[in-house]
């Protein structure tokens, strides 16, 4: 599955337009981060499958379904923590898994500083949680770790990608399907994406 899934959702579009806005204060910023993961994650999971199931109503029985995947949120820290209240919330049943990474300034690597103990027994779809795929660095070791876990599908989720990362992320793993809420033109030469929306690490934390 190469290139990106980018939602056309005129809400998200909406969202994502004064999450841009540099007059956006961090407790907005935080809510909108919050509303755009819980819209991507409805498109993102659309197609997963379900087994049906049988509820009684206060007025009897009713035929349903219930999720067959077990599912693993997987933010990577610190932004990605902003994406993932909302996805509990719609995914519930599911466990959170974080991962640390940190990007070199000279060198734009990802370099790990926060990794779990991988679960046991491991999911059967790990959503990884990012606002930003700017290099795809981060992304691409943080999938690397979790098919190292033996998750049997994954999927990244973020709000703000550039062609570059998107790239870099379907060169490394072409079988993880990536969901974005926008694409930006490209990345500076300090590897931000233009024209962006800034840190969202720092955006959210007021840092």
């Amino acid at each position: 599955m190469s290139g990106a899934r980018v939602s056309s959702h005129p809400v998200v579009n909406q969202k994502l337009t004064r999450l841009r806005a540099q007059d956006t204060g961090p407790a907005e910023f935080r809510t909108l981060v919050g509303d755009l993961a819980l819209l991507l994650g409805v498109e993102a999971t659309a197609d997963l499958p379900a087994a049906p199931m049988t509820v009684e109503t206060p007025l009897g029985p009713c035929q349903g379904s219930a999720l067959k995947p077990s599912i693993s949120l997987v933010p990577l820290l610190r932004a990605g923590l902003g994406m993932t209240e909302a996805l509990s919330r719609l995914l519930p049943d599911s466990d959170i898994r974080h991962l640390g990474y940190t990007r070199n300034p000279e060198t734009l690597q990802a370099e790990v500083y926060y990794a779990p103990t991988p679960p046991d027994p491991a999911p059967d779809l790990a959503l990884i949680l990012d606002p930003m795929l700017a290099t795809g660095g981060s992304a691409c070791a943080a999938i690397q770790t979790v098919k190292d876990w033996g998750v049997g599908e994954i999927r990244f989720l973020g709000i703000l990608g550039a062609p570059e990362g998107v790239a870099a992320l379907a060169s490394a793993h072409p079988d993880v399907a990536v969901h974005l809420c926008g694409l930006d033109e490209r990345l500076n030469e300090k590897g931000y994406i233009l024209p962006g929306l800034g840190d969202a690490g720092d955006r959210q934390f007021a840092t």
